[in-house]
């Protein structure tokens, strides 16, 4: 009864959608893969793996340059926001800069403006105004742009070379309770 089980299964997953295993196979054949599973064993042409991504970036990025210009003629409709842990942010940060973690602080942009002011000390940035993300070296920042992005903040940047990128082009540092910044790197 088990070896009439395992053949009616293993009938029923060649015969279904799921994906089957391969394996490469160079017998005289460039670029053929040996098929696991199925009827029979077939040779089909190898392929390269493609990554696909389930949406679009919905923010732009900008660098080192762009990100200096912000710093420096700071806007009312235009927001930095790091978004490292704040003893990370306590150790220097992005003259101008807010500091939202989005490590320890995921739901941030969901909260309503009260209660986000409540647990931050500032106001909830506004969905119109631009905000643009940074962490130490642009992976936290990404993850949320696209967390805003996808809560509806229409402008959305990201600093992909982040704090790191920032300190080796010797950008101004600030650190809190610093009326002005210093400059960093060598």
């Amino acid at each position: 009864m088990a070896s009439r089980r395992a053949i009616l299964s293993a009938s029923a997953l060649r015969l279904s959608s799921v994906v089957q295993r391969t394996r490469t196979f160079h017998a005289g054949r460039r670029n053929a893969v040996w098929q696991v599973g199925g009827h029979g064993r077939a040779f089909r042409p190898g392929y390269v793996p493609v990554r696909w991504h389930s949406a679009p970036a919905e923010s732009s990025v900008i660098d080192y340059a762009v990100v200096k210009q912000y710093s420096e003629s700071p806007q009312s409709d235009r927001i930095i926001i790091d978004v490292r842990e704040p003893a990370e942010y306590e150790e220097g940060f992005i003259p101008g800069a807010i500091n939202i973690p989005i490590k320890s602080q995921p739901d941030a942009l969901l909260l309503p403006p009260d209660e986000f002011e409540g647990r931050f000390g500032f106001p909830k940035p506004d969905k119109e105004k631009e905000l643009v993300f940074y962490c130490l070296g642009g992976v936290r920042a990404s993850a949320a742009a696209q967390l805003a992005a996808q809560n509806g903040y229409k402008k959305v940047k990201e600093y992909r070379g982040s704090w790191k990128d920032w300190q080796k082009n010797g950008g101004t540092e600030a650190r809190p309770g610093m009326s002005t910044g210093t400059r960093t790197g060598t």
